[in-house]
């Protein structure tokens, strides 16, 4: 590996994790949830963050919201914890959290992660991580191929990001690198469905998500969370 490749592998990196009010949360999960449906989207976020922190790729996760109840549960965990600003949607939400971020650690890479992945494992981020530091813009597509779960810059780069709708078209469009791994499904299954969310369970969510979902299903035990 030549030094600047080796110098590109061990970037650190800023993540944006953009989380919405409880109240507004996980509205296509309202039917298989219902009085749980609050519960499981601060869940989701929670494994989503911790899995974050563990990753030896990542100096900082700021997470952007408005809301108390996971501003205090995921400041507990770790994270740098900000107001949404300028309140004006998700991408001016993540400029702010980016702008943060670089303000306090200007040589580090920026990203913008999904609060959505509860399976995701720190191994898996940190390879996706490394392959992003060999590129100025970078994102991850989501699953379904339609959305976009992480996307990224490195220092000095403009952050742009473009979520929302047919996101993975639109990173596409302005330029940024798909990263497209083997091995990375636990960053790129994101939860808006049941279906999304079984399929998770399967791959192996963090504990909250697995006590959370052994709700939905009339007690019976999920299976057990592995991404801590």
């Amino acid at each position: 590996m030549s030094t600047a490749a080796s110098s590109e592998s061990r970037l650190p990196w800023s993540l944006v994790v953009p989380v919405k009010v409880l109240a507004l949360a996980k509205t296509r999960m309202a039917a298989a949830a219902g009085p749980h449906r609050q519960a499981l989207a601060l869940a989701v976020a929670a494994d989503t963050v911790a899995a974050a922190l563990r990753c030896a790729a990542v100096r900082d996760v700021i997470v952007v919201t408005d809301d108390p109840v996971p501003a205090a549960e995921l400041a507990a965990l770790g994270a740098t914890v900000v107001p949404d600003r300028p309140d004006a949607g998700l991408n001016p939400a993540l400029e702010y959290g980016a702008a943060r971020g670089r303000a306090a650690a200007p040589d580090a890479g920026v990203g913008a992660l999904s609060a959505d992945l509860p399976a995701l494992r720190p191994d898996e981020l940190a390879r996706v991580l490394a392959a992003a530091a060999g590129a100025p813009e970078a994102f991850v597509p989501d699953a379904q191929g339609v959305g976009t779960t992480l996307y990224t810059v490195r220092p000095g780069v403009p952050f742009r990001p473009a979520f929302g709708g047919a996101s993975r078209d639109a990173h596409r469009a302005q330029g940024a690198r798909e990263l497209l791994l083997d091995g990375i499904a636990s960053v790129r299954r994101d939860v808006d469905t049941p279906g999304d969310l079984a399929t998770a369970l399967a791959l192996g969510t963090g504990p909250r998500t697995a006590a959370v979902a052994a709700l939905l299903d009339g007690g019976r035990p999920a299976r057990p969370g592995v991404t801590g």
